[in-house]
């Protein structure tokens, strides 16, 4: 359906603007409610401003955001690794809209399209991005990254290059889940998950049970999944009841937890597990995942850890010629995601545990920060009828 508010320019845009103040500026009949993390990690809740898209652009009503642990990281901490948030920025990267406007040149979308938000816009002229690698261009604008404005608020202007139509049968809270399962799909992709072959998945977290639900589609078994939370391996066991899951054990040394992770595979070198997809970034989980795997396996570290790791058994690892292997973020995967939703190769509904209006988004960031609440996946969704 086409859009029935009435977006009025409050000027004609002749020229492509250099910085963001000197956009031309729009008239809306709704506020631009936010929600920003501050350079003294703060979240500070405002009203932002709304620009004409620009040639190549496309100004998205936002209606649903998901709340990534990044999001955590850079309020508590202020960066992620070299990722420094240096001055107020509106955070959020999970997202998906519906277009109100295109600027000149958008040939592919039109006002109304339902679409979802690749956050990540690369430079397209780097040696990685003519390589095809996009997903390492050192100029990545990325959105909710400082200084590049984040999906957390109803209006965003958003290259349309990098905005993928929804089909009809993808709601809009399944369009935001389409991130991090790119994530969990580029790295599946790079770790050789094989059909028929254990697998192990550490972390029960968002990205762990959507890489748990991914590693079963694509046939491996059996897979376990590993957690510190009882809660958590019991909702992974609701959500995929064919994998087996392994509580761990404080006492114990990665060695250790190792070894009674393997013994669930049974006995001998051969049917310990191929792939291990560690998906917490946690140190000792890491060390955990490279004893676990066999001797010639793979550990595709998926989660986002500290800057250092001091610990890891690197004889081990090297020995038994473990592929240690690491991804950022993720390249050409939102096809592949939209079709792996709309034909129901993979349900990830369930993983919605909370849903928040707009306006109250720094209410949902500070639920998700408090592991006693048992959230899994928080939304932030714009109900206002603005952009329909």
């Amino acid at each position: 359906m086409a859009p029935s508010v009435l977006v009025d320019q409050a000027e004609t845009c002749q020229v492509v603007p250099t910085k963001a103040s000197d956009r031309t500026p729009l008239k809306v009949s709704h506020p631009n409610p936010s929600l920003q993390i501050t350079a003294d990690h703060k979240l500070k809740s405002a009203n932002a401003p709304v620009y004409s898209p620009r040639a190549g652009e496309a100004l998205v009503h936002i209606k649903a955001t998901g709340i990534c642990g990044s999001d955590l990281h850079f309020w508590k901490t202020g960066r992620i690794g070299s990722l420094v948030f240096e001055g107020d920025c509106i955070i959020g990267h999970e997202a998906s809209g519906i277009v109100l406007q295109c600027g000149e040149g958008v040939t592919h979308l039109k006002p109304g399209d339902r679409v979802a938000v690749e956050p990540g816009v690369p430079c397209e002229h780097c040696f990685l991005c003519d390589d095809g690698r996009y997903n390492l261009c050192e100029d990545v604008q990325f959105s909710g990254v400082y200084p590049y404005e984040g999906t957390m608020q109803r209006y965003k202007n958003h290259p349309a290059k990098w905005l993928h139509k929804l089909p009809d049968n993808v709601s809009f809270a399944e369009g935001a889940l389409l991130e991090p399962l790119s994530v969990v799909m580029h790295g599946v992709n790079l770790s050789g998950l094989s059909l028929g072959r254990g697998a192990v998945v550490c972390g029960a977290g968002p990205i762990g049970l959507i890489a748990l639900a991914a590693a079963r589609a694509s046939g491996a078994h059996p897979i376990v999944i590993t957690d510190l939370e009882p809660a958590r391996l019991a909702f992974a066991k609701e959500f995929v009841p064919s994998c087996i899951t392994y509580q761990v054990d404080c006492t114990k040394d990665a060695e250790g937890n190792a070894a009674a992770i393997r013994a669930l595979f049974g006995s001998g070198e051969y049917v310990a597990p191929e792939t291990v997809l560690e998906c917490t970034g946690v140190e000792s989980s890491v060390c955990t995942a490279a004893y676990t795997a066999r001797r010639g396996g793979t550990v595709m570290v998926i989660g986002v850890g500290k800057a250092i790791m001091n610990n890891l058994p690197f004889m081990h690892i090297s020995l038994a010629e473990i592929d240690l292997r690491f991804i950022n973020r993720y390249r050409d995967t939102w096809p592949r995601a939209i079709a792996c939703l709309s034909g129901g190769i993979l349900d990830l509904q369930k993983l919605v545990s909370h849903v928040f209006p707009l306006e109250k988004a720094e209410d949902a960031l500070h639920l998700c920060a408090d592991t006693r609440n048992g959230s899994i996946k928080v939304l932030v969704v714009d109900e206002e009828e603005a952009s329909l």
